[in-house]
């Protein structure tokens, strides 16, 4: 229990895989909205056949509500998807995360309940992680609070804390303490939510006697509504038996994913979810789906994984001759603000192997 203790209130966990998630689903929002730009009156706007009114019936059963249908104005609109444009944008960058968190929720949130029938289900996940994401420090890496937190930090250099009184240093204390537990507990609360998603999926799967037999996948491959190029699907259609093993192979890794997040089958496992998804996108047209979800699988990478990304990225370029460090700076050189309760050891001051528990 008091390892629990210390790994639930020491540092807040995963930083650089809520980061990710901010970006992913910040640029995935922004790109649905800029696609759906010629065609946003009919779907969210006054010009919508699921008009206001309907909207607030539905509203009135299913308890959610829409800053979209606080007016009935084209201009009120058109102010009302620019703004979350921008704030899509700046949430993306990670400007003023805090506020910008609440306010992607807000915009998520008014757009799904607006009209939820008009899109393919991709952004129910979207609209669950933004919730989720409002928990987390998704701000503190890759973002542009981030880099100002680094310009200060290196301005002041190593000058001492200016002496504070008992009460304020325990009230900061309390609020690191706080801001700690609430962001370990949207981490887990976002690993929970994609496991039981990859569980029911597959549990749901295994009822159906289509995915017993092998033709679910079959029968989708021509199904007009999920054929955006029927070629290309009448191609991958032809060979039966390779359809069928990645039907099962499918059930497999959703019923298993769950009971291998915690050893080092889960890399396979994400791989090969990963390409998945991207048949999803490809063959049946559900690219904000398909994006959502890999996204999401994200979260379970730990941060060592992340933190190797520069520096296999430096390396590689280096090797084709498309980068070269700095003269007088090492490669990879940078400062990292500490993070966790004071008093407690950063991440790079502890004597455990980098990256352990981190996700």
């Amino acid at each position: 229990m008091g390892a629990l203790w210390g790994l639930l209130t020491d540092r807040p966990l995963s930083l650089y895989a809520t980061s990710v998630l901010r970006i992913g689903y910040g640029l995935l929002y922004l790109v649905f909205l800029l696609r759906e730009f010629p065609h946003r009156d009919e779907i969210w706007g006054p010009g919508s056949a699921w008009t206001p009114a309907l909207a607030h019936q539905l509203f009135d059963q299913t308890g959610w509500n829409s800053v979209l249908t606080l007016s009935d104005s084209p201009v009120y609109f058109e102010l009302c998807y620019a703004a979350a444009l921008l704030v899509s944008a700046l949430f993306m960058l990670g400007w003023r995360t805090r506020v910008l968190s609440v306010l992607f929720a807000v915009v998520v949130t008014s757009f799904h309940a607006r009209s939820i029938f008009m899109t393919d289900g991709g952004d129910n996940l979207i609209l669950l992680m933004a919730l989720y994401l409002v928990l987390t420090a998704c701000g503190r890496r890759w973002s542009l609070d981030a880099r100002r937190n680094r310009l200060r930090t290196a301005r002041t250099g190593d000058a001492p804390e200016p002496v504070k009184s008992p009460l304020s240093q325990q009230l900061r204390e309390a609020r690191t303490t706080l801001t700690t537990v609430v962001h370990n507990c949207g981490l887990f609360v976002i690993g929970a939510q994609v496991c039981f998603l990859y569980g029911s999926a597959g549990l749901y799967k295994v009822q159906g006697g289509t995915w017993g037999s092998g033709t679910a996948l079959h029968f989708v491959l021509n199904l007009e509504l999920f054929r955006p190029w029927p070629e290309l699907s009448h191609i991958a259609a032809e060979y039966t038996v390779l359809i069928a093993i990645v039907g099962y192979m499918t059930v497999l890794l959703q019923v298993a994913f769950p009971f291998v997040l915690f050893g080092r089958l889960k890399y396979p496992v994400l791989a090969m979810l990963l390409g998945m998804h991207i048949g999803i996108g490809v063959l049946m047209g559900l690219p904000l789906f398909s994006g959502a979800m890999i996204i999401a699988d994200a979260a379970f990478l730990p941060d060592r994984f992340y933190t190797a990304l520069p520096r296999l990225c430096r390396h590689i370029a280096g090797r084709t001759g498309l980068w070269r460090p700095a003269p007088g700076r090492p490669a990879g050189s940078g400062t990292v603000p500490t993070q966790g309760r004071p008093g407690v050891p950063s991440q790079k001051q502890q004597v455990t192997p980098a990256g352990k528990g981190n996700g």
